[in-house]
């Protein structure tokens, strides 16, 4: 089958690679018709982690059952389904709480695994044409009747809509309060959005890039450009010098300021500065144990120059970490199905899996109008 393979730092490449199959009884095969290109593919194409040569990218994956373990018992050949990018055994101590980022036996002695993803484990990621899934009972979840007309929408339930909301459950954001969001990419917009869908009465989102603010938008945040200076202080204006109630990190360890410099304690200390006295924090950017790439001794090592006696006497808390999907997509999909939600807004490219690196290479360099990619390995 074909698959979209990591070469090394910025080369990817379709290539042949042996098929999936069912090796246990309690896997089924997908045909891939939907894999996003997420923001942090971009740190494993760019050499930024210690994926492996050979690995097979992509951990948003929708699709069709083509084959069907003997041990699974609630799926069948020809239904659809999405894939939550975090794969769960359903049966360990975390699984049994709810919390599948963290599933216990999946990737041992780590806590988590993950398709197409460094130190996740050792599944291939279905930016291909064909993806096994484990425990498949357990992580399928199966889609409703208008799933080909939505695929778009649905497609985004496999990471970035259930981890904005996620962030903003981590912040413990409640209705009528006002919630600030670094970073207007898809995972920040998608926090912006579930935020408005929740109740919140001012939606901020924080960005340097002005296509992206005049997205997330679209979808109800007001957006706060830091080219126009110092995002904190333009959002204590805006609320007359009160903060918000809430914030969330969908940055990550690479965050840059407006001159390019890489930062990545900048976003974390900006929401201390602007997250009101016992306000909570929920962060959901990926920041890694080691990045051998960054620019200084603290960040190789995954480390950070917090404020924390300031988040100390301003009484705030935290939460952070993947997003446990299926804590949430059924719900969401609901949403979908409904009318309520429409996520696919984000989309700025379907493509085939032919066109992967090129789609990698441009979603890299934030050409203008490349916003969301979704892959469509059927169509070439």
């Amino acid at each position: 089958m074909r698959a979209l393979v990591y070469n090394g730092p910025k080369d990817v490449s379709v290539e042949n690679v042996p098929d999936a199959a069912v090796e246990k009884p309690t896997d089924v095969v997908v045909k891939v018709t939907a894999t996003n290109i997420c923001g942090s593919d971009l740190h494993m194409y760019e050499g930024r982690t210690d994926i492996e040569p050979g690995s097979v990218f992509g951990h948003e994956n929708l699709g069709e059952v083509v084959e069907v373990g003997t041990g699974v018992q609630n799926l069948q050949v020809g239904q659809r389904v999405c894939l939550p990018f975090n794969i769960g055994c359903g049966f360990c101590n975390n699984c049994e709480r709810g919390l599948t980022a963290f599933c216990l036996s999946i990737h041992p002695p780590a806590a988590g695994g993950a398709y197409g993803y460094a130190d996740m484990g050792p599944y291939r990621g279905g930016q291909a044409e064909y993806l096994q899934v484990p425990h498949a009972d357990f992580n399928a979840l199966v889609l409703p009747e208008d799933s080909v007309e939505k695929e778009n929408d649905y497609a985004m339930l496999s990471d970035i809509f259930p981890t904005g909301w996620h962030g903003t459950r981590l912040a413990k954001l409640e209705p009528g309060e006002t919630i600030a969001i670094y970073g207007a990419g898809p995972v920040g917009t998608m926090a912006g959005y579930s935020a408005v869908l929740q109740g919140a009465s001012r939606v901020f989102v924080i960005d340097h890039i002005p296509e992206r603010l005049e997205l997330a938008e679209r979808f109800g945040a007001v957006g706060i450009d830091a080219n126009d200076g110092d995002p904190v202080e333009q959002i204590m204006e805006a609320t007359e010098g009160r903060g918000v109630d809430r914030g969330v990190e969908a940055v990550g360890y690479q965050a840059h300021d407006v001159e390019g410099n890489e930062r990545p304690n900048m976003t974390m200390n900006a929401l201390v500065e602007v997250v009101k006295p016992t306000g909570g924090i929920g962060v959901v950017g990926v920041f890694l144990p080691q990045d051998p790439g960054a620019s200084d001794e603290l960040a190789r090592n995954g480390q950070l120059a917090f404020d924390f006696g300031k988040f100390f006497f301003k009484g705030q808390s935290m939460g952070t970490g993947q997003a446990n999907v299926k804590a949430y997509n059924r719900r969401l999909c609901n949403l979908i199905h409904q009318g309520k939600a429409t996520p696919s807004r984000l989309v700025s490219h379907n493509l085939g899996l032919a066109d992967a690196p090129t789609a990698y290479r441009d979603f890299d360099n934030r050409e203008r109008g490349w916003t969301k990619v979704v892959l469509n390995p059927t169509n070439g």
